[in-house]
């Protein structure tokens, strides 16, 4: 049975189409960017403290409760393949049957639909979910609406995930939260159309590529790229320096480099050949150059590129927590962390997963053989520590207000 045993070629198949996992990471609207394997390769961050946990929440929570044999679980669309392989391999081994729902496409809505249930103290329908670190992360920590963790009952992630990730500034010690996968932000280009190695921000502002630029609408990706190009870093950042990258953006835009600021089109338009260099999300570019046979090239700039999370939390109210942890831990066995980034091709937080995809790849041939190479052999996958330590934390907002200023500062540059 796959992937123990040779995986199933018409499953690898269906993996090199053409899908958007995770499309909607363009609304990261709020985020405080993921401090996994950052503090390890010497990145400083400005979390703020973790939100107070009782030293007997955990026993408190879980005391008395047991498995029921269901899960309600809630996550992001074609966040795993649409047959499921993981989801059946859980039943089969542990008799709890999952309702899989692609519900979570904003994290600031969810948070909405959510939050008059959890607090009143009831059920949202869900036992576990996958919510971004952003400002909603937050408020849903702040608000005491994620369980507190049981480690003890998460003996894979404790042995398989990168020990940095529990430095994370939003979840210092995993104490709410668990990542599902991750992305970077960094520049695609296109090198039939540019001779020349992309190696910095400065590439965005360069002349020679006038029109052929594509930056991000989303004003989180845009605002903390100005910021890097002006020599600012986002997460030690205020309105001062805000203004700053705001004036940088605005003279890329008044030369006439920008050609538009992209939502997800942006795939589109550099396949077209609209435009030639551009922002990008890793998962993306990986996935369109498997997909439609593109050379395109993804580099993480010298002056910085950033990182965001998603993360697998239990709803406080949750009818079946024992089910959602079991679920969570299964994630963190090495072979379903590996058919798990096989398909959605997003960073993978169980670094083992590359040796378990090679192996996977060794046992097949032809088109499916070399896609599970390059899959494995990814740096947008599985980056190396000298990729890490370019990557930074996104601007972090303490308050509502903070954010509808940055909003008010960026907002013109794309609308205007």
């Amino acid at each position: 049975m796959f992937p123990t045993d040779k995986p199933d070629p018409s499953v690898l198949r269906g993996m090199t189409q053409r899908r958007f996992g995770r499309r909607d990471a363009l609304r990261l609207g709020g985020m405080s960017a993921m401090g996994a394997f950052l503090a390890a390769c010497g990145v400083q961050g400005q979390g703020k403290p973790q939100a107070s946990v009782a030293p007997d929440a955990v026993a408190k929570f879980w005391g008395g409760k047991a498995k029921n044999g269901k899960l309600n679980f809630a996550n992001w669309p074609l966040y795993m393949d649409p047959k499921k392989p993981e989801l059946k391999k859980f039943t089969e081994k542990t008799g709890i049957q999952v309702n899989y729902d692609e519900v979570i496409e904003e994290m600031g809505p969810w948070f909405a639909k959510v939050q008059p249930q959890l607090s009143a103290g009831q059920s949202i329908g869900f036992d576990l979910m996958v919510i971004t670190n952003s400002i909603q992360f937050g408020q849903f920590r702040d608000a005491g609406f994620l369980a507190p963790l049981d480690h003890s009952k998460l003996p894979n992630y404790v042995a398989n995930a990168a020990k940095s990730y529990a430095q994370s500034s939003y979840d210092l010690g995993n104490v709410f939260s668990i990542p599902w996968a991750s992305g970077i932000t960094g520049i695609a280009y296109d090198p039939d159309k540019i001779k020349r190695p992309i190696t910095k921000l400065a590439d965005l502002w360069d002349p020679e590529f006038k029109g052929k630029v594509g930056m991000f609408r989303d004003l989180q990706e845009l605002g903390n790229f100005g910021l890097l190009a002006a020599g600012l870093k986002p997460a030690e950042s205020g309105e001062a320096e805000w203004r700053k990258a705001a004036a940088k953006l605005r003279e890329q835009k008044d030369a006439d480099i920008v050609r538009q600021y992209y939502d997800q089109s942006y795939v589109d338009a550099l396949g077209k050949g609209e435009v030639w260099i551009t922002q990008a999300w890793s998962g993306d570019i990986f996935q369109k150059n498997v997909s439609d046979g593109t050379n395109f090239k993804f580099v993480i700039p010298e002056e910085g590129g950033t990182i965001w999370t998603d993360n697998m939390t239990i709803p406080i109210t949750a009818e079946n927590p024992v089910d959602a942890i079991t679920a969570m831990d299964f994630f963190y066995e090495v072979e379903n962390a590996a058919t798990l980034a096989e398909y959605i091709n997003y960073v993978c937080p169980v670094p083992a997963a590359q040796a378990a995809m090679r192996k996977h790849a060794a046992a097949l041939s032809g088109e499916d053989k070399e896609y599970l190479e390059s899959v494995a052999s990814s740096e947008l996958v599985f980056p190396g520590e000298s990729d890490y330590a370019k990557l930074h934390y996104y601007v972090d907002f303490n308050t509502a207000e903070e954010q509808q200023d940055f909003t008010k500062i960026f907002d013109p540059i794309v609308l205007g």
